[in-house]
């Protein structure tokens, strides 16, 4: 049984497809005089701290409602001379709504060794340069990690500025229980390597955090649920702080029907999250291995001949592991 929509927020400043637009509130009440004056006031705080020369500055951005940027990370704009970030464009009108306007750097995937070099050329020079990525805390599933690391090598300064995650916003509204939990981020992209990543992870204990693209995210929820199997629940984080965000609970047997139900619903970026393997004992193991033999099987034998064979190499009873092959037989057709 599903559990359905944990909230879906609606009113705030969305970031859409490298644009941010502004939207208006459905709570529309004005800022009390006192928190107008504590804002005022924290930001004073932060015109007092000190912003080292000749530092690096990895700074969090909003990963859709604009308003989740921090007054330190604002003070932290104003002083830099410059940002390097992965969407020139994008950031720009970021920092222009911010009322900022500043030398952008592009560093993405294509070019961030070389990158990493003219940035470090100017930190020598003293300059401050803060690294953003389009959304959320770089180096996370996005560029940034070689710029981070040649300026450690080099002894420079780096700065961590606290800010917007996507992976941590999911988790931290989702209620799955585990032993902790383990950033996976993207799958590969190619079927086997990207099953053979999942089947890796099946007696993992930890909540699996993976981010998917939306064109990809009903065919990657059917892949979990088949190598995960059917009990499990997954959170589908979609839109995070955006105006069409939603969370979904569910079992993973319900949720590429849940998916496939409205179109609206494989719009956005997505966290998936799944819940950590219960560790039920030695039967558990059992049908798990069972399980991944069968899938395996599958792919060259019919579903009879697949129990058979199952049933020799496991001792489990045929009858079981036949019904347990049709169940995948029918997920995979």
């Amino acid at each position: 049984m599903g559990e359905g929509v944990l909230y879906n927020t609606n009113g705030v400043d969305l970031q859409q497809g490298g644009a941010i637009n502004s939207h208006r509130s459905t709570m529309t009440t004005p800022l009390s005089s006192d928190l107008a004056a504590l804002l005022t006031s924290l930001a004073e705080d932060t015109a007092s701290q000190r912003f080292p020369a000749g530092a690096l500055y990895v700074l969090g951005t909003p990963i859709g409602n604009l308003s989740d940027i921090s007054i330190r990370a604002l003070g932290v704009l104003e002083q830099v001379d410059a940002i390097a970030c992965e969407d020139t464009r994008h950031t720009g009108q970021l920092i222009k709504r911010y009322g900022f306007s500043k030398p952008l750097i592009a560093t993405h995937q294509h070019n961030e060794a070389a990158a990493a070099q003219k940035i470090m050329e100017r930190l020598r020079c003293g300059e401050r340069i803060a690294l953003v990525s389009d959304a959320g805390t770089p180096a996370i599933s996005d560029p940034g990690t070689r710029v981070v690391d040649a300026a450690l090598n080099e002894g420079i300064t780096v700065i961590p500025i606290a800010g917007p995650s996507a992976s941590v916003a999911a988790l931290s509204a989702s209620g799955l229980s585990g032993e902790g939990f383990q950033f996976v981020g993207f799958l590969p992209t190619k079927h086997a390597q990207r099953d053979s990543a999942l089947r890796a992870l099946t007696d993992s204990a930890a909540v699996l955090v993976f981010y998917e693209a939306p064109h990809r995210v009903l065919d990657t929820v059917s892949a979990l649920r088949d190598v995960f199997g059917h009990q499990r629940r997954i959170v589908i984080a979609r839109e995070l702080s955006k105006l069409f965000e939603q969370i979904h609970r569910c079992s993973l047997s319900d949720a590429p029907e849940w998916l496939a139900a409205d179109s609206d619903r494989q719009r956005g970026e997505f966290v998936l999250l799944i819940e950590g393997a219960s560790g039920g004992g030695k039967e558990d193991d059992e049908l798990k291995e069972a399980r991944r033999l069968l899938m395996l099987l599958l792919e060259e034998c019919p579903v009879s001949q697949a129990a058979a064979l199952a049933a020799k190499i496991t001792g489990l009873k045929k009858n079981k592991l036949y019904a347990m092959a049709l169940e995948i037989a029918d997920q995979r057709s």
